[in-house]
């Protein structure tokens, strides 16, 4: 677990950094002013609504690790598959691309601020993660990789051309095999944690529904890009998240269910959304 986790992080950021073409920097370029609402959905909006939630009296029912997960989904932007679910789902695939790196990048001052101001509110209540230590862990498993994606990149295009899918493959079997892991160990405590955590999951689903209108709001008329800005402002990093929970509660197991559990429902609840999404596109 202590290498599955980083290990699939640190691949797919790599096989995102070998994706990554010129016209997606013209984007950035161009699209500045919607690279930097998106921003500010993803890694502030969205961490500031988590806080509202368990900031409410009724918050303060659930368990710890349900509390942790909530925080940890929110503070953790850039989902590593939503390039691939933004192709799928009638959105723009490119601008998903782009937008995962902007956000992988940003991450690296945001989830270390916003784990200082939780550690700040929430003093005392399980949320003892130290900023240096986030910095430190992003920039190995997020940046480093994804620097050394892009340089291969521009320095052997052809070659990047030809490995991109097979590390993109092999991350995506990596991040599917730790999720099976942790299902499989903590298997036998899902049907006691649903069924002790109700509240934690009207909540969890909260957090998918506010962000997945956060994007939507931020985004530009487009029908395609609102519908690539709203998966990339509620589909949050399970994988990122997990590796804080491996380094800061590794014993914790029911943490990392929990974080599986609004995983789950993060693609439950975008399901008709996309459908919608979907119909609008094809003009139906």
């Amino acid at each position: 677990m202590n290498v599955l986790i980083p290990g699939a992080l640190f691949l797919i950021m790599f096989a995102l950094g070998l994706n990554l073409r010129d016209n997606h920097f013209n984007l950035i370029r161009n699209r500045s002013a919607l690279l930097l609402r998106v921003l500010l959905g993803t890694c502030l909006l969205v961490p500031l609504v988590a806080m509202i939630i368990l900031w409410l009296p009724l918050s303060f029912e659930l368990s710890q690790p349900a509390r942790l997960s909530i925080a940890l989904m929110a503070v953790c932007p850039s989902a590593p598959l939503t390039l691939r679910k933004a192709g799928k789902a009638g959105g723009n695939a490119q601008m998903a691309g782009y937008l995962q790196m902007a956000a992988a990048i940003a991450a690296i001052i945001s989830i270390p601020l916003m784990a200082e101001l939780f550690t700040t509110v929430f003093k005392g209540q399980g949320w003892d993660i130290r900023p240096m230590q986030v910095a430190m862990n992003v920039g190995q498993v997020q940046i480093l990789p994804l620097l050394l994606g892009l340089l291969l990149r521009r320095w052997l295009p052809a070659w990047a051309e030809s490995a991109e899918p097979f590390f993109n493959k092999l991350a995506n079997l990596l991040l599917l095999l730790l999720l099976v892991v942790i299902l499989v160990k903590a298997f036998p405590l899902l049907i006691p944690f649903a069924s002790k955590n109700l509240l934690a999951l009207a909540l969890m689903a909260v957090m998918v529904i506010a962000s997945l209108l956060i994007g939507y709001l931020l985004s530009g008329p487009d029908l395609k890009e609102r519908t690539t800005v709203s998966l990339v402002t509620s589909m949050r990093n399970p994988g990122l998240a997990l590796l804080f929970a491996q380094i800061n509660a590794p014993q914790m197991l029911e943490l990392k269910l929990s974080i599986l559990t609004y995983l789950v429902l993060t693609i439950i609840f975008s399901i008709p959304f996309l459908n919608w999404r979907k119909r609008l596109a094809m003009g139906t």
